[in-house]
């Protein structure tokens, strides 16, 4: 089984990496699951240049930002749509400001793939449309876990 992890980078401290890595370790370690994770995805995805540079060509080269963000998304989506069995989305601030959490699990719901989403803000402040897209909602990781392993074994 792999899983998707979804979340904040754009905005988040070090590209939402932290959580990201735990997550990474917990499933391997506990449920023998890969994962697909974006952080580590885009310094494969991108040429050194790119990863080096793209965030300062938003100023100074949109056009070759936008290219190399494109870059991105496509591989975002080609693995929603080709690699994954689920997808683990921390819903915090960091997402709000950014776009590609969004997306990503609304293309995840729309291909039957289960997003399950860890909340860090009260539910009533989790988009509608988000929480539509989600086959359960967590308060923690530590309910998340546990629902995983009862779901999947462990």
């Amino acid at each position: 089984m792999k899983a998707y992890l979804s979340g904040g980078m754009e905005n988040a401290p070090e590209l939402g990496r932290a959580w990201r890595d735990e997550m990474t370790a917990w499933l391997n370690n506990q449920l023998g699951h890969t994962v697909f994770n974006p952080v580590e995805i885009q310094n494969e995805t991108l040429t050194a240049e790119e990863v080096e540079n793209f965030r300062s060509w938003r100023f100074n080269q949109r056009a070759k930002f936008k290219l190399t963000v494109r870059k991105l998304i496509k591989r975002d989506l080609d693995a929603i749509d080709n690699e994954i069995d689920y997808v683990i989305c921390y819903w915090d601030e960091t997402v709000l400001k950014g776009g590609g959490t969004h997306g990503e699990v609304t293309l995840a719901h729309r291909m039957g793939v289960p997003v399950y989403l860890v909340m860090n803000m009260p539910f009533d402040d989790v988009s509608s449309w988000i929480l539509g897209c989600c086959e359960g909602e967590f308060d923690s990781f530590v309910d998340l876990k546990q629902f995983l392993v009862e779901e999947y074994g462990g």
